[in-house]
This record gives structure tokens, sequence and C-alpha cells, in this order.
């Protein structure tokens, strides 16, 4: 594949890892680019395989379609996403990581034998919410809550 410039869809799929459909989605949802041929075949320029893996990255920490594509949007049309384009990304999506690894953190270091349901049935869960007394700050389970 060295040299080609355009990529048909099974190409992309199989040197990204992404099934066609998945891109078919990537490319309704404007997270990805094509043009047709004059036989109305797809047809991608090489930088989407770059695209392709940061979405599937951005997807595996929990960031949303919605945010990737407006992440990529910033990005110039046409151009393989170089590591200067990563660490902008990668660093406006920082905090938001943060926050969920301190979610994480709170989840696994509190979790015994309760998923913080509210069930209050488990005297000596440390999630439980004796009285409701937390019921005044919202639903759920308060105490899994990482402050924001």
């Amino acid at each position: 594949m060295a040299g080609v410039t355009e990529l048909t869809v099974g190409q992309v799929a199989m040197r990204s890892g992404v099934a066609v459909s998945a891109l078919h989605f990537y490319e309704a949802r404007g997270l990805i680019r094509s043009h047709r041929t004059s036989g109305n075949q797809r047809r991608y320029g090489r930088d989407v395989l770059r695209r392709v893996a940061i979405i599937r990255i951005a997807q595996e920490v929990g960031i949303s379609l919605a945010e990737i594509g407006a992440a990529l949007e910033s990005l110039p049309e046409g151009r393989t996403p170089t590591r200067e384009d990563w660490n902008l990304l990668s660093t406006a999506w920082r905090d938001q990581l943060d926050q969920k690894i301190a979610q994480l953190k709170k989840l696994r270091d509190g979790l015994t034998d309760c998923i913080g349901c509210g069930c209050m049935s488990i005297d000596k869960c440390p999630l439980r919410n004796k009285e409701d007394r937390l019921g005044a700050q919202g639903p759920g389970a308060r105490r899994l809550l990482v402050a924001r």
C-alpha cells in the first residue's frame, strides 16, 4: 500500500482494524470524509488512517463522538494529523479525562458489596445513606460522585 494515495473502504478497514460499517458510521457523522469515483466507489485519503486512530483512542478513554467531531473539525482537511495536532486535541481533553480518572478511582476505592444503588439494606456499606440524609443534594448515589 506504500505509495498509494487513495484507499478503498476495505483497505481503510483492514489497516485501521475498524469495521466497514463503523467507517460508514464515522463518515455519516462527519468524522471522516471520502469522495466518490466515477464508478461511485468511496475513496479515502491516507490521512483518514490517522483520523480513525484518533477516533478509536478517544473513544477508548470515553470521549463522546460529538466531542471527537468538534476536535477533528479543528484539524486541516486532507492532511495527516501531526504530533502537534494530537497534542492540541489531547490537551483539550485532559481535564475531562482527569475528572473521569478521579471518578473511577473513587468508585474503585469505595466500592465493596454495593453499587451505590440506594438499597440501604447493607448496614456496613460505606455508601449507606442512613435516613436519606443526602436526598436533599439530588438523586442517585451521592457518595460516588466526584465534585466538579
